[in-house]
């Protein structure tokens, strides 16, 4: 990674820097694989991106659980955003009405390509 000038720039987000984040959001959505795991840290618990956005202010985070398929996930996110943004309807809703559609799906009905995804927060 290079800036302007030519000169290394160090572009990773890393968890120390999403914990000194001010983000008020209402919903994160990290749709990369295994982003809803962490490490078990003695006294702290489990300790992981999703802790770190949630201490940094969102109320909802959407993970995954497993290493995901990019065009299956491209889909249930598209299925999972649009009523969102069209509607207004709840993430978690969303969610659960994407999952839905993608089992009866002829194509993606197995849970493996939409089953890794789950909300982390408020549920309401």
């Amino acid at each position: 990674l290079f800036n302007q000038q030519g000169q290394a720039e160090d572009g990773f987000l890393r968890l120390q820097d999403i914990f000194n984040l001010n983000l008020p959001a209402e919903l994160v959505v990290l749709s990369a694989c295994q982003t809803g795991l962490g490490k078990e840290t003695k006294g702290e618990g489990l300790v992981g991106i999703t802790r770190g956005f949630m201490y940094a202010g969102a109320r909802r985070v959407v993970v995954s659980l497993w290493s995901v398929n990019d065009a299956s996930t491209s889909e249930l996110m598209s299925r999972f955003y649009q009523p969102i943004l069209k509607e207004g309807k709840n993430p978690i809703i969303a969610l659960r009405e994407a999952q839905l559609e993608m089992w009866k799906s002829g194509t993606w009905q197995s849970p493996y390509y939409w089953g890794a995804f789950t909300v982390q927060g408020d549920w309401r």
